[in-house]
């Protein structure tokens, strides 16, 4: 299958995350994590009506819950069900932690090595929690095996 090109600035797949306060979110993802924010759009009140947060080539979009549609959704307002969790490559696994951990991230998941065989690959890596639920791995290759050649 041909694929055409992306949009400019654009990965082939983003994801979106869903907030009670997504200006407090975004402020936490950049502070905690080393998001950026490549664009801010606010409607009245100062409503978040769209945001892209860059991570890397990487890109997640941060915005509102509505309570009247469960599809969007902070987790903190629906008993703390995450129906996704996000995975993110880092230089430097354990600095990373170290840096979320001060700035406020529940680490579920202390860093530890995943060795899965000599034909895959050795990766370190970390669960944290942010302040509405979401749930963020952040991980380190520090092997790659012959499957990943292929």
């Amino acid at each position: 299958m041909v694929k055409k090109p992306t949009p400019p600035g654009w990965p082939r797949i983003s994801s979106s995350a869903f907030y009670d306060d997504p200006h407090a979110a975004i402020e936490f993802l950049c502070r905690a994590f080393g998001f950026e924010v490549r664009l801010l759009v606010e409607g009245e009140a100062g409503r978040v009506e769209h945001s892209e947060l860059t991570f890397g080539e990487g890109l997640v979009m941060v915005g509102s819950g509505k309570p009247d549609a469960t599809y969007r959704a902070s987790p903190r307002t629906v008993g703390g069900t995450n129906t996704q969790a996000m995975c993110l490559f880092v230089d430097d696994v354990d600095a990373h932690c170290a840096h979320a951990r001060t700035a406020g991230a529940v680490i579920v998941t202390e860093p530890k090595t995943s060795d899965y065989g000599e034909d895959y690959w050795v990766d370190r890596s970390y669960e944290a929690r942010d302040p509405e639920g979401h749930h963020w791995w952040f991980m380190q290759r520090l092997r790659t095996g012959t499957q990943d050649a292929v």
